[in-house]
């Protein structure tokens, strides 16, 4: 006999930004597993369930408790802030779960991604073509991570930096900055985004030339213009090309 298991994106931590389904999915679901910093931000919803947190890392082992709750005959969340499938739980959930025969029903409900929730506090900058990189080294090489820093300047997309500096990952940001600056204008608009929709956020908009990484943690998002990008009236946009040649 198997359960379900839903992998479940919380969103920025705002309730107003919590979807529908992923209400639904807690609303449904016997036992919740999780980072206990991302149990908190639901944790008026899980009333009378059982809750299993976990300390920050230790994505495997949540995802192995959870599988093998679900497998039990449970119903089971497993969650993650923003969107599950972005930097979340889903990947590691799903690497266990297609390496296995049978097992437990797997949904990945979708959550409002930290992108989205910082662009849209930013006003538009991801308007056109964007990139996404993480610049945490811990489970990524970082000349990968260089290359494709690079690549994407090269290719003027928009840039948005996740994971961007840390107590112990304090340089990252900094060369970021200098390989984007070999193919960006100082002036290039930057937005950086603390704490979006929670308690304490912070907006604050930059150019690539100023950016200051000693103002910038992990619970901060950073998002890099591309040539067409401007800033105006505390806003970013990127222009999509609608009023070119009128």
């Amino acid at each position: 006999m198997t359960g379900t298991l839903w992998v479940v994106g919380l969103g920025p931590g705002d309730e107003s930004l919590l979807a529908p389904a992923a209400r639904r999915a807690l609303e449904e679901a016997e036992i919740v597993v999780g980072y206990r910093g991302y149990l908190a931000l639901v944790a008026h919803l899980l009333q009378g369930k059982e809750v299993e947190a976990f300390p920050l890392g230790a994505e495997m082992e949540r995802a192995q408790r959870a599988l093998t709750l679900a497998a039990s005959g449970r119903r089971v969340a497993l969650v993650s802030s923003g969107d599950a499938g972005i930097y979340g739980m889903a990947s590691p959930l799903l690497e266990l779960w297609t390496e296995r025969e049978g097992g437990p029903d797997v949904q990945v409900v979708p959550g409002v991604p930290a992108l989205a929730a910082a662009a849209a506090l930013l006003g538009a900058p991801l308007g056109q073509d964007f990139a996404v990189v993480s610049l945490s080294d811990i489970l990524t090489p970082w000349e990968a991570i260089a290359r494709r820093l690079e690549a994407a300047a090269i290719a003027d997309f928009v840039i948005v930096l996740y994971n961007p500096r840390s107590g112990r990952r304090t340089w990252q940001l900094q060369e970021a900055r200098r390989i984007l600056l070999e193919h960006r204008s100082p002036g290039t608009p930057v937005g950086v985004v603390r704490r979006a929709y929670r308690e304490g956020q912070q907006v604050h908009i930059t150019t690539l030339g100023e950016l200051d990484a000693g103002q910038v943690d992990m619970e901060t998002l950073v998002i890099v213009g591309n040539s067409q990008t401007r800033a105006g009236r505390g806003r970013l946009v990127t222009p999509r090309g609608y009023w070119r040649g009128r």
